[in-house]
């Protein structure tokens, strides 16, 4: 059975699944959902399936993106193929039977839900994305479909946390770039010319400042979990090599 967590007072079905539950095999072990991994197709769609049964959803309804840590959002009315999806970074939608899934392996998959769990939303914030708008945008498609800002809930799932992220001077000036009191999302460094970055954090703070209602924040450290989750850092610091990735899914209530 496909392992999920859920974050409390969401609003809709969903789940941040883990890696856990799954038909893949070695580095992808188990629950790997993504389709552009090097990973036997077949079993990426059994997994994806697996999540879809999970939440109630066709396993042709599961829908997923091309992520690019851009900040395009596509509003979906209709499914369309496993690993078609277009080029974004995230989805919104009304249509009670389709769901939303985010590939991640460190970077913060966002979930949304606000009118009852009617309306819902999901999106990819590497720190890229994330700096660059795609919180905000997301925000902005889903009340273009009828929500108001302050009625949307939004949960940020398991990522990388601040202890294991260390980053160098290039991302820290991108972050500033926009605003110098985001200084308040790194801590000192553990070596010269590095900073800890509080990517979980730095995502809340821009959906409060979209004027999100509510926000949860898991506080699951991706790479500290290695038995629950991929992480790309974590592959790095061992060299390379393949890696999976989890889903996140939510669908309208």
């Amino acid at each position: 059975m496909a392992e999920a967590l859920t974050a409390d007072g969401l609003g809709a079905p969903h789940g941040f699944f883990t890696r856990r539950g799954g038909v893949s095999s070695g580095p992808y072990a188990s629950l790997n959902c993504s389709l552009s991994s090097r990973d036997e197709r077949i079993a990426v769609l059994e997994n994806r399936a697996r999540v879809a049964a999970s939440l109630a959803i066709e396993p042709g309804r599961l829908l997923g993106l091309t992520q690019v840590h851009g900040i395009r959002v596509i509003t979906a009315t209709e499914p369309w193929g496993a690993g078609a999806g277009e080029s974004a970074d995230a989805m919104v939608t009304a249509e009670g039977d389709l769901g939303l899934g985010i590939v991640t392996a460190d970077c913060a998959p966002v979930l949304f839900a606000a009118a009852g769990g009617a309306i819902v939303g999901a999106a990819h914030a590497g720190w890229r994305g994330a700096v660059a708008g795609v919180l905000e945008a997301t925000v902005a498609a889903m009340v273009a479909l009828g929500a108001s800002a302050g009625g949307i809930v939004a949960a940020v799932g398991p990522c990388i946390a601040q202890q294991s992220y260390e980053v160098g001077a290039d991302l820290r000036d991108a972050v500033l770039g926009r605003s110098i009191a985001d200084a308040a999302w790194f801590a000192a460094g553990r070596r010269q010319d590095r900073w800890q970055f509080d990517l979980p954090g730095y995502c809340a703070g821009r959906l409060h400042g979209a004027g999100v209602g509510h926000v949860i924040v898991t506080g699951i450290d991706t790479l500290a979990a290695e038995d629950r989750f991929f992480s790309h850092r974590r592959r790095t610091l061992a060299d390379g090599g393949p890696i999976g990735h989890q889903i996140s899914v939510i669908r309208p209530a």
